[in-house]
C-alpha cells in the first residue's frame, strides 16, 4: 500500500482521528482590544447577499468583513515590522503548513495566575520538532465563549498567559520550530506591551522568520507529541496573516 493510501485506511477505519483545532467564527468571536489611539481591528460580520428569494432564487451567500487576526489565526511574519521585508501570509511556502506539533501543558500554572509565563526552563530539556511548531496548552480556550472573560482585562490591561521576553527570543532564535501556537487572543502575553521589547513572541518570531498560530481549541485531545499539524491560513495577497482553519491528525493505537 502506497502512504497516501495507508493514510487514508488509517483515515477511515480510525486509527488516524482529525481533530479539529479551530474556532468557529461569528460576531461573537473575541477580538483583541487595543489602546484608544491605535487603529482596531474589525469583529467577524455576515452580510446577506441571498437567501433562496428574489435576490437569488436558488442560492444562499454571504459577503464578510473581518480583520486578519481575527479567531484562530495565522501571523505571517510581515505582520510585524521586525518581519516587515519577509513572506506576507500568501507567500508562505504550503510545505510549511503541514508540520508536528508538541503540546506542552501549563494548564494547572495558569489556573493559579491568569499572568503565568513560560520561561526558558520550562522547554530547555524538551526535544522540539525540527520545522514544527510549538503549541502552548493553557486551558484559555475554555473562555472563548465571552469577549470579556476571553481578554481577562482590567484597569492595568488585559491578564493572560503567555512567554517571558527571554523565553520568546530563546523559541525564535536558538531552537528548530517554525512557529508558536496559543490558546489565546494572541501569542503575547496580556502583560507584554510593558516587556522589552514589547511584545516579544511577535518581535522575535516574526524577525525570525517565524510564525504564529492563535485562538487554538482542543489542544486537550493532543498528545504531547505525535500530532501532525494542518494549518490553512486564506493566502491573502500582501496580507499579516488570515484567519485558518487548523487540523491536527493524530495517530490513536
Amino acid at each position: 500500500m502506497s502512504v497516501l493510501g495507508g493514510l487514508l485506511a488509517a483515515l477511515a477505519d480510525g486509527s488516524v482521528e482529525i481533530v479539529d483545532l479551530t474556532s468557529p467564527l461569528s460576531a461573537q468571536t473575541p477580538v483583541i482590544q487595543l489602546p484608544p489611539e491605535f487603529g482596531q481591528t474589525a469583529s467577524f460580520a455576515l452580510q446577506e447577499i441571498s437567501r433562496y428569494d428574489d435576490r437569488g432564487p436558488a442560492w444562499y451567500w454571504n459577503n464578510f468583513t473581518t480583520g486578519e487576526h481575527t479567531g484562530t489565526h495565522f501571523d505571517a511574519p510581515n505582520h510585524w515590522v521586525t518581519g516587515k521585508d519577509l513572506d506576507d501570509v500568501a507567500s508562505v511556502p504550503a510545505r510549511r503548513l503541514i508540520a508536528p506539533a508538541v503540546v506542552l501543558d501549563f494548564t494547572a500554572e495558569v489556573a493559579e495566575d491568569p499572568d503565568f509565563l513560560v520561561e526558558v526552563e520550562h522547554l530547555k530539556d524538551v526535544p522540539l520538532p525540527e520545522g514544527g511548531w510549538l503549541f502552548v496548552r493553557t486551558g484559555w480556550s475554555a473562555r472563548s465563549h465571552s469577549q470579556e472573560t476571553f481578554l481577562n482585562a482590567d484597569e492595568n490591561g488585559p491578564h493572560t498567559p503567555g512567554l517571558s521576553p527571554e523565553c520568546a527570543r530563546w523559541v525564535a532564535q536558538d531552537t528548530p520550530v517554525l512557529g508558536l501556537g496559543v490558546e489565546t487572543v494572541g501569542t503575547d502575553a496580556g502583560k507584554a506591551h510593558s516587556f522589552d521589547p514589547p511584545f516579544p513572541c511577535h518581535s522575535y518570531l516574526m524577525g525570525s522568520d517565524k510564525y504564529g498560530l492563535t485562538q487554538l481549541q482542543n489542544l486537550d485531545r493532543l498528545p504531547p507529541t505525535g500530532a501532525v499539524v494542518i494549518a490553512g491560513p486564506l493566502p491573502i495577497v500582501s496580507g499579516s496573516g488570515a484567519p485558518a482553519r487548523v487540523l491536527a491528525l493524530v495517530e490513536r493505537r
